[in-house]
Parts: structure tokens; C-alpha cells; sequence
């Protein structure tokens, strides 16, 4: 029971990532920094999802993803399509991974250690749920601000 409420949650707010990249009026403010603004948007779901394929695709689903983090920041301009198509497959991936669990696993290790020391599953589950609320909500604030009519 409790493993289908996290699923729900990622999916609405991975469809929420999506719906937010649609929404930027156009691509050049998508991929916007200014003065204090380091990361823009388009650069915040590229390290969403890469997050999430790391930790959830690897750790629970195992899919083999290779991360390069630094493209997530580096990146610019990458076709929103392919944005859409990257957050699609994350959905995908994160339903795979989610979808071995019951809700008994949810007390065993995580089997990636992401910080210094292992932690529980439900933990790391609910944190990278919160890392990408986190993030989600800066891409809500960076569009608002820069596209400010």
C-alpha cells in the first residue's frame, strides 16, 4: 500500500517536470542563467532525471545507466522533445524500480550507498522524492521570475 502511494507521488510530479518545461514561452529562457540564477531549468530536469536513473533505475530497477553528472549542468540547449522523452523514460524506470518493492522491503538497506553510510530503503525513497520536489519547485520559480511580463 504504501509503495503504490510513493509511485503515485513520483508520477504526478514527474508529469508536473513535464508540464513545467512546457509552459517556458520559449527554448532561450529554458536554458537561462542571470546574476544569481546558476542552473536553468532545461539544466534541472537534465539532473532530475539523472538523478533518478542513477538511484532508482540502477539501485532498484538496474538498468545499467552510465551518469554524467557534469552534463547535467553543462548541457545547453537540448531539444525539449528529447527533454520530454528523457522525463517519459525516467517515469518508466521509476515505475520499474518501485515496482520490486512491497512495502516489507521498505526496512531493508538501499542497495546503493549514496552518502557516506548505508541507509533504509524508505529513506533514501522519500529523500530522492524530495530532492526532485526540491528542484522542481526552483524550475516553477526560474520560469516565473524570468518570463515576469
Amino acid at each position: 500500500m504504501i509503495i503504490e502511494s510513493i509511485k503515485e507521488l513520483y508520477y504526478r510530479d514527474l508529469r508536473r517536470l513535464k508540464q513545467e518545461i512546457e509552459l517556458y514561452k520559449d527554448d532561450t529562457t529554458l536554458w537561462k542563467t542571470e546574476r544569481s540564477i546558476k542552473n536553468s531549468g532545461g539544466n534541472l530536469c537534465l539532473h532530475i532525471v539523472g538523478n533518478l536513473k542513477t538511484y532508482i533505475g540502477n539501485g532498484l530497477a538496474q538498468i545499467g545507466y552510465v551518469r554524467q553528472r557534469d552534463l547535467e549542468f553543462s548541457d545547453k540547449f537540448v531539444d525539449r522533445e528529447e527533454l520530454y522523452k528523457r522525463i517519459d523514460e525516467t517515469i518508466q524506470i521509476v515505475d520499474q524500480g518501485l515496482s520490486k518493492l512491497d512495502d516489507d522491503r521498505l526496512t531493508e538497506d538501499f542497495p546503493i550507498i549514496i552518502w557516506e553510510k548505508k541507509t533504509e530503503m524508505a529513506f533514501t525513497i522519500i529523500h530522492l522524492h524530495s530532492h526532485l520536489n526540491y528542484h522542481l519547485g526552483q524550475i516553477n520559480y526560474h520560469r516565473r521570475i524570468l518570463e515576469e511580463t
